[in-house]
Order: structure tokens, then sequence, then C-alpha cells
């Protein structure tokens, strides 16, 4: 009997155990929630709020300088030579570059309205010319363009190098826009149409300019993407900035010293154009 009683106090005694030690504060649980995590294959804008991204990109931004000016400035042969042929190849870069992303704005825009377009037919295409582009690299279209299709068009390489940039990227930009569009909540376009605006009007003046706000992020990684990838347009021999330390090298076969240079040129130009997308973000947030 003792020994049931005994057996019965400690099996009443579990519940107040298992309580002990599962229960957990309300507050402890709250605090561990998971965050998110975002990932993007772009650069990273630095924003002015968060304090990581901004000392890194400082911190790398200063590297990148002290590193380029004193290879310049303490040993001109041969760093001070090879910098003055690559820089000479920087026009090229942003003439393409800048071309180069406002036909894949253009393009984007028309694919992105067409993904979210109620025709069936358009919504296809739009879906197609997207698949299709995105599984053919870069080099592989623009070696097609520019040798393929130029013995049909008469392409040159300026041509062939912007209009394969912009049909690449255009699909991409088309995903982006698409994403903002979608972003935005359904009932503004019906709370306008209410007030008596055209789908047209509605669109034009309430959801591209919330659009906008909520694609220039993407789109400025997708500016800066396209940089760094018009460097595969000395592969169709225009005299960009990687073209002008090729050739340099087939001269002197400094090849070490020259990718180096060219390697923190573009670095320097990239983190530039980052901080300056950047800004352009913050300013249009605050004006709203």
């Amino acid at each position: 009997m003792e020994k049931n009683n005994t057996s019965d106090s400690s099996y009443d005694s579990r519940p107040s155990i298992a309580k002990q030690v599962v229960s957990v504060p309300k507050n402890d649980i709250e605090k561990k929630v998971p965050t998110a995590i975002q990932m993007t294959d772009g650069v990273l804008i630095p924003n002015k709020n968060d304090n990581h991204v901004f000392n890194s990109w400082r911190i790398t931004f200063a590297l990148a300088i002290v590193l380029l000016g004193s290879l310049v400035i303490f040993f001109p042969e041969p760093y001070r030579a090879i910098f003055l042929v690559v820089i000479k190849g920087a026009p090229t870069t942003f003439q393409v570059t800048i071309l180069a992303i406002l036909g894949a704005i253009f393009i984007g825009l028309f694919t992105g309205l067409g993904s979210v377009s109620k025709s069936r037919l358009v919504n296809m295409i739009s879906g197609v010319y997207v698949e299709f582009i995105r599984g053919i690299p870069l080099l592989v279209q623009l070696i097609f363009i520019y040798y393929a299709m130029g013995r049909l068009f008469q392409i040159e390489g300026m041509s062939a190098a912007v209009a394969a940039l912009s049909i690449c990227f255009g699909a991409y930009m088309g995903e982006i826009v698409r994403a903002g569009i979608q972003a935005i909540p359904k009932g503004q376009m019906e709370a306008a149409i209410a007030l008596g605006l055209s789908r047209g009007q509605a669109f034009r003046y309430i959801i591209l300019p919330q659009t906008i706000k909520v694609v220039l992020p993407a789109i400025g990684n997708e500016f800066i993407s396209m940089l760094k990838d018009s460097s595969l347009v000395s592969t169709i021999a225009l005299s960009d900035i990687l073209r002008k330390g090729r050739e340099y090298i087939s001269r002197t076969f400094l090849s070490l010293e020259t990718m180096l240079i060219v390697a923190l040129v573009y670095l320097v130009i990239t983190l530039l154009l980052s901080r300056l997308v950047g800004m352009l973000e913050e300013r249009l947030h605050r004006n709203g």
C-alpha cells in the first residue's frame, strides 16, 4: 500500500513538473521571432539607416581609392601607364551601359505590363520572352547578335552591344516591373475607377508613381550589374575598360598588374554608382 501511495503521489506531481519544464515566458517567445532574410544577386545599395551596410561601403570604397591611388602615384611604372590606358575605355563602358539601361527599361515596361495584362495572348508572349531570354547566357546572346544577326542587319559593335544588353536585361526588368505593379494594393485601382478615372488614367497617376518607388532599388541593382556585365562587349572588339586592359597585356604581357588596375577601376565606379542610386532612392522617399 505504501508503495502504491508513493507511486500515486509521484504520478500526481508529474504535471506540475512538466509545466515548470515547458513553460516559457511570453516575452521570451516574442523576442525569438525569426527575421526574414533577403537575398539578391545584385549589388546591395547602401542605405543611410543601415549602419553596417554604410560602414562596409565606406571602408571598401576607402580601401579601393587608397590602393588605386598608391599604385598610380608611388609605382608609376607600370601602374600609372596601365591606368592611363585603361581609363580611356571608361567613356565606351558608360555609353554602352546608359544606352542599354534605357533600352532595358523600355522593354521591361512593356514586358511587365504584358505580364499583368488580362489578355491571355499578351500574357503568354511576355512570359515566353522572359523565360527564353533568361535561359540563354548574355555572352551567347551578344555573340549571336553581333556575328549571326550582324550579317543580315549590318549591326555594328556598339549597336550589337546595346541591343544584346537591352534584350537580356529587359527580361529581368520586366519581372521587376511586374512585381512592382502587383505590390500595389488592388483597392487603389478600384477606388480610382470609382472616382471617375479610366483605367489608363488610374494607372498613370495612381499606380505608376507608386510602382517607381517600389522598383527603384531593383532597377539600381540591375544598372550596376549591367555596368559590370558590359565588360563582355570586349569580345566584339569594343574598346571598353577591359578591352583596353587586354590590349595592354598583349603588348607588355603584364597580366597581373593590368587586371589589378582593371578590377580596381570597376570597383570604384561600381561603389560610386551604388551610393548615387541609394541617395536617389532616399530623396525619392523623402519627397513622397
